[in-house]
């Protein structure tokens, strides 16, 4: 029920990376389920990862082993999260490290696992060993599209987008994959993602570039308000083509590339929202600061009524307003705040609009994809969230997941 989504019809190579999916059955019959992202020796890694207290066991090694050394294997796998699974859980995602190091003849350290899936089972690490000499066998540049496919759980439609840039030395690619649907609020990135570029960037200045991208992007999102256990974010750098960032210049090129394929993937993942009918666009302006703008923007993303409304298509504009007052900010002048859907003003200075009439309200929530734009009238700082609305299929998907 993809809002205003298609799947990417090719996802451009990026040298100096290999990919392959293959089925490993660890949850899923007959599809694959076990992806290799190999990166060639000289790259660059950087990631960032979930801030919930559960974090998988995964999360915990990929942290310590991208801390220690840059990674030359992602091995990632979908439909067990390795989540909730004690030292059972560390062992194994350890243990997987140490097979897909050996079946492709790096150090165990220089592998990340990554999993998502349900929480609380043990992984199938069994299943893993037999399916890596066919995922080694069947790496490839051109593989990107398989991989996609192979990480989902509850996503519709495989999720990739490319860019290429020109920069002084020359241009360079940069290719994306994510999945998620569900159990999306995150507090880092998204719920798994991976983007690549052959561009020659150092670890510290690509780290830096990752978090600029995902605070624009994957941290700008939500779905349900879930931060999941498993959330992880890479962005690897190989270097093949042999093009730095030549000074200010290209670093803004790079960085905005970046930011609108980051952005582009973010949303790709509310498009594809569990049960999603609508694509609604938060814009919070006149904001004292960043935090509180996105305050008032993530309450209202939050709240059921809402998200109800939303799906509803049902004008009640009231529901809204209510949202914006208990978003904490304690010394709000409510005489300063306007309100919009899309280019219809609901409120002005704080009360109903005397030119607002249902019909108009009617005419924007009928379609799939609106614009709330709230003004705060405190300052000049802005935030925009994007979420989904909140339908019966939500409710049905996650009572079903397990079943």
């Amino acid at each position: 029920m993809a809002v205003g989504l298609v799947a990417p019809e090719r996802l451009l190579p990026v040298p100096g990376i290999r990919l392959s999916a293959v089925a490993a059955g660890i949850r899923y019959k007959n599809r694959n389920d076990l992806v290799l992202i190999e990166m060639a020796a000289g790259g660059a890694a950087a990631a960032v990862f979930t801030r919930n207290a559960f974090c998988a066991a995964p999360v915990h090694v990929a942290k310590a082993h991208i801390a220690a050394t840059t990674p030359r294997l992602l091995l990632i796998n979908s439909g067990n999260a390795n989540a909730g699974t004690g030292k059972q859980g560390m062992g194994d995602a350890q243990r997987s490290c140490v097979l897909a190091g050996s079946a492709l003849g790096v150090e165990d350290r220089e592998v990340l696992p990554f999993s998502t899936g349900v929480i609380g089972e043990p992984l199938n690490v069994t299943a893993i060993e037999k399916a890596l000499p066919g995922a080694v066998a069947a790496l490839s540049e051109d593989a990107w599209m398989n991989a996609a496919r192979a990480i989902m759980t509850t996503d519709t439609l495989p999720k990739g987008v490319s860019a290429q840039v020109c920069l002084s030395g020359g241009t360079v690619t940069l290719t994306g994959i994510c999945k998620g649907a569900g159990m999306i609020r995150p507090d880092m990135a998204t719920m798994l993602g991976y983007i690549a570029t052959d561009a020659v960037i150092d670890k510290a200045d690509l780290k830096a570039l990752l978090v600029d991208a995902v605070n624009l992007s994957f941290n700008s999102v939500t779905v349900d308000g879930d931060t999941s256990t498993n959330d992880a974010l890479v962005l690897l750098a190989s270097g093949a083509s042999r093009v730095g960032l030549s000074g200010d210049g290209d670093r803004r090129l790079f960085a905005d590339a970046l930011n609108a394929l980051a952005m582009e993937l973010a949303q790709t993942i509310i498009r594809d929202g569990e049960g999603a009918t609508k694509f609604i666009t938060l814009d919070v302006r006149g904001a004292a600061h960043r935090d509180e703008a996105r305050a008032v923007a993530y309450t209202i993303a939050h709240s059921p009524l809402v998200k109800t409304a939303f799906f509803a298509s049902d004008p009640n504009w009231g529901r809204i307003l209510a949202a914006v007052g208990r978003a904490g900010i304690d010394d709000m002048q409510i005489e300063a705040v306007q309100v919009w859907l899309d280019d219809v003003q609901i409120v002005v200075d704080g009360g109903r609009n005397p030119e607002y009439r249902e019909e108009l309200g009617q005419t924007v929530m009928n379609r799939a994809e609106i614009t709330v734009r709230v003004e705060l009238g405190r300052g000049d700082q802005r935030a925009t969230i994007w979420t989904t609305d909140l339908s019966h299929d939500y409710v049905k998907i996650n009572a079903e997941y397990r079943t």
